[in-house]
């Protein structure tokens, strides 16, 4: 019978080890490279070329890790929206008990653009070339983002139910609105410009006075605007 050296040697299964080690970690600088390339460039712009050269690697050993360049941004399409959904669970949770409505979808929405601005160059990739994925891979996003929408979709729902969100607002518009503002940012985010704190900030704002219920006043209008 023949023996397995994997199974019966220390030494081999330490070597084995250290051999998987390295792939995980060359698997994760190819990935590293293309979300900085598709965050800057999005999904057309990212050549295997380019995601060899930040990688320090041939473009045949790339090859030898993602059977394409399309299975290569997948997996980073796919590691951005998960850090994203992560990061806003955790904000979420970290909330207090008292917490309304509207302080968890404020607090959804800065967590959502702190992750696409600061966390994570997977994450904004992940928003940045959502729109430009191929067919099939936009189809399997869809079914990765279950998660999320229902995630988003709950968070509106338990605001209107609670009286916080204008009722009259069509709630998934109002949901992909926001979301497109915030997806958008790294488009024209400057560090140089503005501190990422004020940015969170404003978009805390924004997006409460945006759902929230108006006043009598505001509802019914100004004179001028009653007389167009």
């Amino acid at each position: 019978m023949t023996t397995n050296p994997l199974t019966t040697s220390p030494t081999a299964r330490h070597q084995a080890g250290r051999r998987e080690r390295k792939s995980d970690r060359t698997r994760r600088r190819i990935l590293d490279a293309a979300a900085d390339i598709l965050s800057r460039k999005g999904f057309d712009g990212t050549r295997v070329a380019e995601i060899a050269e930040i990688a320090q690697l041939s473009v045949p050993n790339v090859y030898y890790y993602f059977d394409s360049r399309e299975a290569i941004l997948e997996e980073v399409v796919n590691i951005g929206d998960r850090l994203a959904l992560d990061h806003v669970k955790a904000a979420l949770a970290a909330l207090p008990p008292e917490a309304t409505a509207m302080d968890r979808i404020c607090t959804a929405f800065a967590a959502h653009l702190d992750t696409v601005l600061k966390q994570s160059a997977y994450a904004a990739a992940a928003m940045r070339t959502m729109a430009q994925l191929p067919s099939d891979i936009r189809a399997r996003q869809l079914h990765h983002q279950r998660e999320s929408g229902e995630m988003w979709r709950g968070l509106i729902a338990a605001g209107v139910e609670a009286g916080e969100v204008d009722p009259d607002l069509d709630p998934r518009a109002a949901r992909m609105f926001l979301l497109g503002a915030v997806n958008w940012a790294p488009e024209w985010w400057n560090p140089e410009r503005g501190s990422i704190e004020d940015t969170v900030a404003t978009v805390r704002r924004l997006v409460r006075n945006a759902l929230t219920v108006p006043t009598s006043a505001t509802r019914t209008g100004s004179p001028n605007e009653s007389a167009m």
